[in-house]
């Protein structure tokens, strides 16, 4: 299961964005989330699913490229 829609529901409840303006595949930036906002949203991922995003991964601007990384992470800490 991917976590794209818990991911929109946590922004709208955390910011207010309702889930249809945001698109999967846009830069979260462009909704406003500038880099402190984007690491306080990554810790409440963290806090949410159990799991631990490293700080290295470039590929976290948009809703879709995070939630892939927070399903393979679900999924190790599973296995």
């Amino acid at each position: 299961m991917s976590s794209l829609k818990e991911l929109q529901d946590l922004i709208q409840e955390k910011y207010g964005i309702p889930s249809s303006e945001l698109d999967p595949h846009a830069s979260m930036r462009e909704k406003g989330l500038d880099s402190l906002a984007l690491a306080e949203f990554i810790f409440e991922i963290e806090d949410k699913f159990g799991i631990e995003v490293p700080d290295d991964n470039p590929n976290i601007d948009t809703l879709a490229e995070l939630a892939a990384l927070v399903d393979k992470m679900r999924a190790a800490k599973v296995a």
